[in-house]
């Protein structure tokens, strides 16, 4: 039984800030956001749970925007019910990812007493963070993101951090690295930002459509990413390896020791990560929420069904059998197999001389790192 973990967007696209690179916020289809009712909630929790026996750990994913709008009552009901269809031998796991700006101490103290972990985002330094994430006012997000880390350090509660790479910080990743580890982050996400603009302006969707595009000026060129993640990793390695866990360097580790990535853009199969909107429709995947990709709705059919569905199948395989033809005689192959298909738009993945000169710059390295066996744990937990 193929396993899945749905993200779940409790209060919909609905979001405090109005960050520049939202995929969110700047789509032509945009629909109107809501909170989530508790008969979505409940058939989430409940179906979520039951399509999963005997497995060990059911993870829930909340994501927005941002998920804390939807109210501190509503993720109170959601462990409730979590509590009350959870079998013995099942253990919960809710994952948040939050740009931390709502946090205060009733907020920290119920992630902490409920085991929470939670996602915080923070593109560095204020210089490369407070440009592209400010609030609805126009106003910086950074020093209220400050505040929430120490708050989350201050109380306990398990927290990682997402960091989006883009033009303003792509050349500077060592410097984002060691600020990010100053603060105390061990858990580390790097997400390459990679989007395209139509002529009207709104992003663009997947590239199936072929409708006319050009990148957006923040994202960062082909090689950024990649030239980005060698300056972490130059730094992580000398020092904190067994200290610091960085996402993407556990995965291809993860490559390197002979298991299957967990990460789905560097997955074979990607079906196993679909989005749920506040309204009960699920999508495929969050970069793939829009109507041809729409499964279903989990008040008429059970969430199982629906992420386990032939069309889901036939989504998740087709990252593969529909890889462009420089994949299929590339040495990294099994490390990404040919990466997420929304950036597959210039005849291979727009990041594909970023993963090219990352794998081949890491993969001594961390042969050595697997061969030693001094691997940590992947870090849990979804960054939007």
């Amino acid at each position: 039984m193929h396993a899945f973990s749905v993200m779940a967007k409790p209060a919909s696209a609905a979001c405090n800030l109005s960050c520049r690179y939202c995929y969110y916020l700047n789509r032509s289809d945009k629909q109107p956001s809501r909170r989530m009712e508790r008969a979505v909630l409940e058939a989430y929790v409940r179906d979520t749970i039951a399509a999963q026996p005997g497995v060990p750990e059911v993870v829930f994913g909340w994501q927005g925007g941002e998920p804390m709008l939807a109210g501190l009552a509503f993720f109170k009901e959601a462990v409730a019910l979590q509590e009350r269809y959870r079998p013995s031998a099942t253990r919960i796991v809710n994952a948040l990812q939050t740009n931390g700006t709502l946090l205060d101490e009733e907020w920290a103290g119920f992630f902490r007493e409920h085991n929470f972990l939670v996602g915080l985002s923070i593109d560095g330094p204020a210089r490369f963070h407070d440009p592209l994430r400010r609030d609805l006012r126009g106003r910086e997000s950074h020093a209220r993101t400050l505040k929430a880390l120490e708050l989350l350090q201050r109380t306990g509660v398990e927290f990682n951090t997402l960091t989006v790479v883009h033009r303003l910080n792509c050349e500077h990743g060592r410097e984002v690295y060691r600020y990010l580890r100053r603060l105390g982050s061990r858990h580390m996400q790097f997400i390459p930002l990679i989007e395209r603009l139509t002529p009207a302006g709104a992003f663009a969707g997947p590239p199936d459509g072929e409708e006319p595009a050009e990148i957006a000026p923040w994202t960062a060129p082909p090689e950024g990413f990649g030239k980005f993640l060698c300056e972490v990793f130059d730094d992580w390695r000398p020092r904190d390896v067994g200290r610091v866990f960085v996402q993407i360097f556990e995965e291809y580790a993860s490559v390197l020791a002979g298991y299957p990535a967990r990460l789905c853009v560097f997955a074979s199969d990607c079906r196993g990560t679909p989005i749920l909107e506040a309204n009960g429709d699920l999508y495929s995947c969050d970069h793939y929420a829009y109507a041809a990709y729409r499964l279903g709705n989990i008040l008429e059919t059970p969430i199982g069904e629906l992420a386990r569905s032939k069309r889901q199948v036939e989504f998740g395989r087709a990252k593969t059998d529909s890889l462009p033809e420089p994949c299929t005689r590339c040495e990294f192959l099994g490390a990404c197999f040919g990466g997420c298909p929304k950036h597959r738009f210039s005849g291979a993945s727009y990041l594909c001389p970023s993963y090219r000169r990352f794998f081949a710059h890491a993969a001594p390295e961390l042969a050595r790192i697997v061969r030693g066996a001094t691997l940590g744990p992947i870090p849990s937990g979804r960054a939007q």
